[in-house]
């Protein structure tokens, strides 16, 4: 199988502008820009700048993924709508990050899965079906964020005696845009099934 890296940014708060625009032609001649989107494929190299540094001067929501099974999603969020300090409470490991960044907060998700079989047909719906994530967030729901710490306990991150996050309420009964967060970085659904649960008989 060939080599293959899809990469899509957006801007929600605000859009880009138009020496912004042009800086980013200036990585890319083969992307397709607008003032809301960045988005492009690699069969053969890769994008030649890091996407942290445009999550934290450009854009609000990032999506990558690789054919030999590399998932990544970010989103950022202003202070005012994610307290930093709730966002640690929950993204504290490798697989689910938070940091600051000016004045914003940055999650970062990854999965890392080489004999995953999972794929889209339409890459370019994939952030579209997330994006409202990070509104949900932005509005109090904390689920994505706990959703993000079990991807961290799933992958062998934290010891027997790591303190587990307040669980938010929901976990039995996932949106749309969580189902799709949930497959996207392959959360262990018996994880999250054992997870719900004991937060139903808390």
């Amino acid at each position: 199988m060939s080599e293959y890296q899809y990469y899509e940014f957006q801007a929600v708060d605000r859009p880009l502008t138009a020496d912004e625009m042009r800086e980013l032609r200036a990585v890319s001649s083969r992307a397709v820009i607008t003032s809301t989107r960045f988005t492009n494929h690699y069969e053969w190299g890769d994008l030649k700048a890091d996407p942290r540094d445009w999550m934290e001067r450009y854009f609000d929501a990032f999506l990558y993924l690789a054919n030999w099974g590399t998932h990544r999603l970010m989103f950022r969020l202003p202070w005012r709508a994610l307290d930093p300090a709730t966002a640690r409470l929950y993204c504290r490991g490798e697989a689910a990050e938070a940091r600051v960044a000016g004045e914003h907060v940055i999650l970062e998700f990854d999965s890392e899965d080489e004999e995953s079989e999972w794929w889209v047909e339409e890459e370019d719906e994939s952030l579209s079906a997330l994006l409202p994530l990070r509104a949900d967030i932005a509005g109090g729901d904390l689920r994505a964020l706990y959703l993000g710490w079990l991807l961290c306990v799933q992958a062998g991150e934290f010891d027997d005696d790591e303190v587990e996050p307040p669980c938010p309420p929901g976990l039995r009964r996932l949106s749309a845009p969580l189902e799709a967060f949930a497959t996207f970085l392959r959360v262990d659904r018996d994880l999250l099934d054992a997870a719900a649960a004991g937060s139903a008989n808390a």
